[in-house]
């Protein structure tokens, strides 16, 4: 028997200042939502001239799906992954790759971009694979995964293999916060949220005056969406992402088996974090580096903390006895349930 969870996005974050519809004015604030990426955008701000952004981040976010969506056959990540040698690398791309390199290196190969064959194989990628249980068929594509076997050079991306694929759906989504982000930071816009699919950027404070508040949910396998609480962040000109393995898991023949693979092995995680919230300067740095923490476990996330002040996290673990804990960098302004 095999099944998956079908809800896309990592983890809940909730806005805690209210209601907000599509298109609503509260004062001087003005709220937008839609689609993107496979998953929802909202985007607050305060508007004193009652200027309207929503056609311009639309088209941001539009042209961002262009360039890295694995989903879309025809963006410039795919036709890279389909081997066109027409496909020329542009500045969006270009940043999320060198970032990826950054972090490749940071975390000792924990994160990799070029595992996309691997996931695809479990059935969490671009394409409609039936997971399996099969150490050969995985250890085969083991070698298409190094990010010491791509690179860019000049406006294209050199491949070791044609068979190496790329999937940057663990870092993108926090660099479209960012673009949109510096986007209204280029208007002069200082009070303002940006969130996509729970990855957020907060400057100033929220339509109530204060700042902004953001609630973590539980990580509760199928828990619906808004359901259940675990802590509230307080977000002061950061940025916050969260990975937990909740909500995006395949169970085959009664194994739960988690969306965040090990590179070295290509099988799914095996440890007791259950999702780790990262507060950093920058969206698409908290959301690398919570994919790493998932991937690396709470005891070596703990380590790596203590000597990175840089970052702040929540880390939500089971105790020996399956309940849920807690754990919290010293700087860290949050309230935990």
């Amino acid at each position: 028997m095999r099944y998956f969870s079908f809800i896309k996005i990592q983890i809940a974050v909730i806005i805690l200042a209210g209601s907000l519809s599509s298109c609503e004015h509260k004062g001087q604030y003005v709220t937008y939502t839609g689609n993107t990426q496979g998953t929802y955008y909202l985007v607050t701000y305060q508007s004193p001239k009652n200027v309207s952004y929503e056609a311009d981040i639309k088209q941001l976010l539009d042209d961002f799906s262009a360039s890295l969506s694995t989903y879309d056959p025809s963006s410039l990540i795919s036709r890279i992954n389909q081997n066109d040698p027409t496909a020329v690398v542009n500045d969006l791309f270009r940043t999320v790759f060198n970032k990826a390199v950054e972090v490749n290196k940071a975390s000792n190969g924990v994160f990799d971009i070029t595992i996309a064959p691997i996931v695809n194989f479990w059935g969490f990628g671009f394409t409609d694979e039936k997971p399996e249980i099969n150490t050969q068929k995985i250890d085969s594509l083991l070698q298409y995964v190094g990010m010491n076997k791509i690179r860019i050079v000049g406006d294209r991306v050199v491949k070791d293999l044609p068979q190496i694929l790329l999937d940057v759906n663990a870092i993108a989504k926090g660099y479209s916060v960012d673009v949109i982000a510096d986007f209204l930071l280029s208007k002069g816009v200082k009070n303002f949220l940006v969130n996509i699919g729970g990855e957020c950027v907060a400057r100033g404070v929220n339509p109530d005056g204060i700042i902004w508040k953001l609630g973590v949910e539980k990580p509760i396998d199928g828990a619906r969406y808004g359901e259940t609480q675990q802590a509230i962040i307080f977000l002061n000109n950061r940025a916050m992402a969260t990975s937990a393995n909740s909500q995006r898991f395949v169970v085959i023949d009664g194994v739960k088996y988690a969306h965040t693979i090990d590179v070295k092995t290509g099988f799914p995680v095996a440890h007791n974090l259950l999702s780790a919230t990262v507060i950093a300067d920058d969206c698409m740095t908290a959301d690398a580096w919570a994919t790493v923490f998932m991937a690396s476990g709470f005891e070596k996330t703990i380590e790596f903390l203590q000597m990175h002040p840089e970052f702040e996290a929540l880390l939500i673990y089971s105790d020996e006895n399956g309940d849920f804990r807690t754990y919290t960098t010293r700087g860290l302004d949050a309230v935990i349930f």
